[in-house]
């Protein structure tokens, strides 16, 4: 029988002690940097937690910024930071191509005028 993808579980590679065993941390600090907000991983229909590279590469990321001296509380500042410079340079992207287009298009309709 086909599974309905609208009640498939969220997408996530990892339990929690597999990801305790990958990034180095316990389950019990895993949990607390969820409590925090540090991490987010995907849940099942049954509340399992499920943890992706993204989530591995965000934990190697706080495994730095505490290797620097820096507290939970910095540390969620900090990534704040970091998401949303990311976001901010996605949408600049975005945006330049657009104008790029717009410009050529500008471009091409002026040429087109008698």
């Amino acid at each position: 029988m086909a599974r309905n993808p609208a009640i498939a579980e969220p997408p996530g590679l990892y339990a929690i002690s597999v990801t305790s065993e990958l990034s180095g941390f316990t389950a019990g600090t895993l949990r607390l940097y969820e409590q925090y907000g540090l991490i987010t991983p995907a849940r099942t229909r049954g509340g399992t937690r499920r943890y992706n590279d993204e989530d591995l590469t965000r934990l190697g990321r706080i495994t730095e910024l505490i290797a620097d001296g820096i507290n939970l509380v910095g540390i969620k500042r900090v990534l704040e930071l970091e998401d949303s410079t990311a976001l901010l340079r996605r949408d600049n992207t975005r945006l330049r191509a657009d104008n790029a287009h717009l410009r050529r298009k500008n471009t091409h309709d002026t040429e087109k005028r008698p």
